[in-house]
């Protein structure tokens, strides 16, 4: 079975609008969504491992894009969660320039093959300038879903 991202991102796992303005804070933000929608079990130790794996390297992978991930058993499996910000929030990108789309990911330590596929596969994606478009002016989680699920390999 290939794995397929858009089989992880899920309506209720779609954060329209940020409200977070520096990425601790926007991990942060993240994380209580994800607990608030029982996506995630404990809010510490998610946040702990995001925030250390932010700390190794920087997820701004540039072109206003950023993928907070982590591996960690605050998640029973992979999950995908989908986020935008207008503003823009500085998650030291590559580029130097603010993230708009911001993609988390987790999953148990035990799926690590399929977190490794599915940070791949979501990374390829969104290097094409007409897949961040859409997302910049999506204006509802389906629709959100829609692009992914019509721009993957």
């Amino acid at each position: 079975m290939e794995l397929r991202i858009s089989n992880f991102l899920k309506p209720d796992a779609v954060i329209m609008e940020m409200h977070a303005t520096e990425k601790l804070e926007a991990i942060r933000e993240l994380v209580d969504f994800m607990v608030g929608k029982n996506i995630a079990r404990n809010r510490e130790q998610l946040f702990e491992a995001l925030a250390k794996r932010e700390n190794l390297e920087s997820t701004g992978i540039g072109e206003g894009i950023a993928i907070p991930h982590a591996r960690t058993d605050a998640v029973d499996d992979l999950v995908l969660v989908f986020a935008r910000s207008s503003a823009g929030i500085d998650f030291s990108s590559i580029d130097g320039k603010p993230s708009h789309i911001i993609f988390l990911i987790a999953s148990p330590e035990n799926k690590k093959s399929e977190y490794i596929i599915a940070l791949a596969k979501l990374s390829r994606l969104l290097r094409k300038l007409p897949v961040r478009e859409q997302l910049r002016n999506a204006t509802n989680p389906q629709e959100v879903i829609n692009i992914i699920k019509s721009n993957e390999e």
